[in-house]
């Protein structure tokens, strides 16, 4: 069973993803994590990586093709990731979504910066990704008639997520 969870920066993905591979039992590879790693090799901020690779394509090419080649060679496993959905042949695709404060306070609280920081670097990071997303593949990231559920996350704890996507698993 192939697995994927996209969400906006702070809505849970990461937390939830960790969650669900535990309850299920299978791994999971991080699309977020790749990109962190690129960003360091490259001795850069996720901020100024985000710009970087807006004018270089092959950066998001090349994370899409890791995705989707990992997923072909595995029987189960969870993909967290943006564009994971569009690029992985998956048996359920969801997306976590939270209002913007949410999230804001999800990455402060995480990252030990400012309220005002956090959703300052948030939209930043989410307009550079659009952009990029657009011009690159095509696909309109607030565009969610891919994903098979769509979770608010702001209600929920990330093992309450879990069951849902558990719950949803019983019926597909």
């Amino acid at each position: 069973m192939i697995i994927t969870i996209g969400g906006l920066a702070g809505s849970g993905t990461t937390t939830t993803t960790e969650v669900l591979s535990k309850k299920l039992d299978i791994p999971f590879i991080s699309a977020g994590n790749i990109f962190r790693d690129m960003a360091k090799s490259k001795e850069m901020s996720l901020l100024e990586f985000s710009k970087f690779a807006e004018n270089n394509a092959a950066i998001d090419i090349e994370l899409d093709k890791r995705q989707a080649k990992i997923a072909k060679e595995s029987e189960n496993l969870i993909i967290e990731g943006r564009l994971s959905a569009h690029f992985v042949d998956a048996d359920l695709r969801v997306w976590l979504l939270a209002p913007l404060n949410i999230r804001a306070e999800r990455v402060r609280d995480r990252e030990f910066k400012s309220m005002e920081i956090a959703i300052e670097e948030i939209t930043i990071r989410e307009n550079s990704e659009s952009l990029r997303y657009l011009d690159i593949h095509n696909i309109d990231i607030h565009d969610f008639d891919i994903y098979d559920l769509v979770i608010n996350t702001n209600r929920f704890n990330p093992d309450n997520i879990a069951e849902i996507i558990l719950t949803t698993l019983k019926v597909i």
